[in-house]
């Protein structure tokens, strides 16, 4: 009764956003969006370009369930990464080659600021005042993926299947710090049995955006921060440090992840272990103190972006609408085992994380600063929610299940693929 309920409820969101984003386009208010919930317009596509991404599904649902069981852990690892790039590329496939990087070099992404960027010390004193200037991906974020991006070009690295490479390996990266703080806070069994949804995931589709390697930064920033939650010092102290500085570096990527704080919080508190979290915000005011150093204050930074977001589409786009439709649309994005997966998990230590995330995602869409496109900009709190998955995992003797429920997520993800042109 409770996965058909919560399976009910998770086709309910999606049918109600839908038809109601159906009807706000059809009476003439722009949402900006032509397939809503999600961002993009609908096409038909040959069915053969679905093959290698259904082979690569077939692969993982096949071995995965067994491989995460038997694999000596660090190898499970670097395997969970391998694939999940594969999957990400095997999606993006649809579109040749150039569908890869295309959505790279859109002429709204921060490909396209670097030449602006000269001297980093002038582009980071100048940056709140240009604001407007810029493209939009730009203006939604503070510099630090366009002085990532510059640094690559000045190494001789610039480009697309540069910025490719990172977005990959960023959503990649992502996965593996969620299953190493599923593991510390939970147990290896509760991490393994969840490794192959984190791989499956419909997610990957947007992992040709820079939020996937906010993701991978994040993901870390959350990691290092609960894993110190768990050791003695001086490891602790270090590791809390590393998380710190990685908060620091995620909160010049993007102005919304600092929410991700509140799940290293929630574990800090659950394990009465304040330290960490002390050390690791000095870390963080230390990358924030750097920047301002060089020119580039974050609230300064925040305020202009907010001025910007709502002079633009935003101040058109129905609030009402996007509390529900952003639900939605990241819906899609952790898929039906994820909504299922919450309604069964029944194991405290991962309500720890979970549950942080969730806080997140409530903040994030109440803010209304994401209307929209949260397919995408979500990225990094979904490994978070699918660590849920290990719920509708079950033991060996249930790996059928599994399996169906592998499935279901690689269906979804095939799906939208079909369906839906992505701007990503």
């Amino acid at each position: 009764m409770t996965t058909a309920i919560a399976l009910g409820i998770w086709i309910a969101l999606i049918v109600v956003a839908v038809i109601w984003g159906e009807h706000i386009v059809a009476v003439g208010d722009r949402l900006r969006i032509h397939a809503p919930p999600l961002s993009g317009d609908y096409r038909t596509r040959d069915g053969s370009i679905l093959l290698v991404p259904a082979a690569v599904a077939a692969l993982v649902v096949g071995f995965g369930p067994r491989l995460s069981r038997t694999l000596p852990w660090n190898a499970l690892l670097a395997l969970v990464m391998a694939v999940a790039v594969g999957w990400a590329i095997a999606l993006g496939l649809n579109d040749g080659w150039n569908g890869l990087t295309d959505p790279l070099l859109n002429p709204q992404q921060y490909l396209h600021t670097v030449p602006s960027v000269g001297n980093p010390f002038t582009f980071l004193a100048g940056f709140t005042d240009h604001l407007p200037s810029y493209n939009i991906h730009t203006q939604g974020h503070p510099p630090g993926m366009v002085l990532v991006l510059w640094t690559l070009d000045r190494l001789g690295l610039g480009g697309a299947g540069s910025n490719l490479a990172l977005v990959l390996a960023g959503g990649a990266a992502s996965i593996v710090a969620a299953l190493v703080a599923l593991r510390e806070v939970a147990g290896e069994a509760a991490a393994r049995a969840a490794a192959p949804f984190l791989v499956l995931a419909p997610a990957a589709i947007w992992w040709s955006s820079g939020d996937a390697f906010f993701a991978g930064v994040s993901a870390w920033a959350v990691t290092l921060v609960v894993l110190a939650t768990g050791e003695d010092r001086p490891r602790a102290d270090w590791l809390a440090l590393g998380g710190g500085l990685l908060f620091g570096a995620t909160a010049m990527l993007s102005y919304g992840l600092v929410l991700l704080a509140l799940i290293p919080v929630v574990v800090a508190v659950a394990r009465r272990r304040g330290r960490p979290l002390v050390i690791a915000a000095l870390g963080a005011m230390g990358v924030l103190l750097l920047f301002l150093a060089a020119g580039f204050w974050w609230l300064a930074g925040l305020e202009a972006t907010r001025i910007q977001y709502w002079a633009g589409v935003a101040s058109r786009r129905p609030y009402s609408y996007f509390l529900v439709g952003n639900l939605a649309a990241f819906g899609l994005a952790v898929g039906p085992a994820a909504a299922v997966g919450l309604a069964r998990l029944r194991d405290r230590r991962a309500w720890l994380l979970v549950g942080g995330v969730l806080a997140a995602v409530a903040l994030a869409d109440l803010s209304g600063m994401s209307k929209a496109e949260v397919e995408r900009i979500w990225l990094p709190f979904v490994p978070w929610v699918l660590l849920a998955t290990v719920a509708v995992a079950g033991t060996r003797t249930r790996s059928g299940s599994m399996r169906i429920w592998l499935c279901g997520q690689a269906a979804v993800a095939i799906v939208i693929q079909a369906a839906v042109r992505s701007p990503w």
